[in-house]
């Protein structure tokens, strides 16, 4: 993005959010999606991603984690939402690799790209573009359907599950950690994180469970939303 768009692109979020946007490091890793009041453990090998850590435990210790489109591109070209994570553990080995664990803060929407001289990724983002507040709880109805293809699905793979565990897991942990684990692809795994609402985000992730689970039951069906 030229300088004369990406400043075009500041102003007007700007004067949609009414502040001045967050300037964070960014971690591109598909698959790997965090939201709002959730916990997301990675394991920090990559030199520049080392960098980033150390950058960031000094700094504020924010760290946006966003998919890429392609991720055999370093620079490849990002989804436009993305989510806010601070660090709340971090193990640092011998090496040099870490073990860290963030917290989801607030869902961003990218702005655009900082170019910034570090060997990560940088943007500027509206960390106000949702409405992240703690959601009311599902219906009883929704509850129990997001549990049963959620039994389903596991059966399915085999998995070996605490469902007891899981049943007393509050509604929005519940769905969202499902969201996290399961083996979607990528362009699912961004439509959940982009569900608007917690009801939203069930109604999408029980047809995922269930095209999921007819892909390993050997149909010929796979959902790949863009």
């Amino acid at each position: 993005m030229g300088a004369h768009s990406e400043a075009a692109a500041f102003r007007f979020a700007v004067h949609l959010s009414g502040k001045r946007p967050l300037r964070i490091p960014i971690f591109p890793l598909p698959g790997a999606i965090l939201f709002p009041r959730s916990q997301l453990p990675l394991h920090i090998f990559e030199p520049r991603y080392r960098e980033m850590v150390r950058d960031v435990l000094d700094g504020p210790g924010r760290i946006g984690m966003i998919q890429p489109h392609a991720p055999e591109d370093e620079g490849a070209p990002l989804y436009p939402v993305g989510c806010v994570g601070e660090i709340v553990g971090v193990e640092e080995l011998d090496d040099g690799r870490y073990n860290i664990i963030l917290h989801g803060w607030h869902r961003f929407r990218m702005i655009a790209e900082a170019d910034l001289e570090t060997p990560y990724r940088n943007a500027d983002v509206d960390a106000g573009a949702f409405n992240d507040k703690e959601p009311p709880p599902l219906s009883l109805a929704a509850r129990a359907e997001v549990e049963r293809e959620a039994r389903r699905l596991g059966d399915a793979m085999r998995l070996s599950v605490d469902w007891q565990a899981v049943s007393r897991l509050d509604d929005e942990l519940l769905v969202n950690a499902i969201a996290q684990v399961a083996p979607f692809d990528v362009g699912a795994k961004q439509a959940l994180l982009e569900a608007v609402t917690l009801d939203d985000r069930a109604d999408l992730l029980i047809q995922l469970m269930q095209f999921q689970r007819a892909a390993v039951n050997g149909a010929e069906i796979q959902p790949t939303l863009q």
